[in-house]
């Protein structure tokens, strides 16, 4: 079962390379906020779609939980526009290693102290070292 969550991990993202593609062309022919903006729009469409039919949570219990746990929607719409912005001046290899990296640093972060109630994974030697070289490939993609 845990390679299935892995694959399905993968393919996300392919999908997240895939939306900062066509993020980073709507954001060049409508304007940076406006294809960010957008793009969130039909997201909301769809996931209200999505919720409406095939969700079975407590959908207004967001009313009554910590107010910290409703910023990931102003992170994920930070992500959209730095997407939006930077993909079509660096293009989409060089945004996603950037952005991989920096997902790689905060989620040993959160991990390291178990944060936002999740599992306390300890950094390591090999984490260390394997952070050492995602740096070494963002180097090498970034280089010309």
């Amino acid at each position: 079962m845990k390679w299935l969550w892995m694959l399905l991990a993968l393919a996300a993202g392919m999908a997240v390379s895939v939306q900062a593609g066509v993020n980073g062309g709507l954001g060049k022919r409508i304007g940076v906020f406006e294809g960010a903006f957008v793009s969130f729009l039909i997201g909301t469409v769809v996931l209200f779609l999505v919720q409406l039919f095939l969700g079975n949570g407590e959908f207004l219990a967001m009313f009554s939980v910590p107010k910290w746990q409703l910023t990931g929607g102003v992170l994920g719409a930070f992500y959209v526009f730095v997407m939006v912005l930077i993909v079509p001046k660096i293009g989409v290899a060089n945004s996603l290693m950037a952005v991989i990296a920096g997902q790689l640093v905060m989620s040993s972060i959160v991990d390291h102290f178990g944060l936002f109630g999740g599992q306390r994974i300890p950094f390591d030697m090999m984490r260390l070292a394997a952070m050492g070289f995602l740096f070494l490939a963002l180097w090498l993609f970034f280089r010309k």
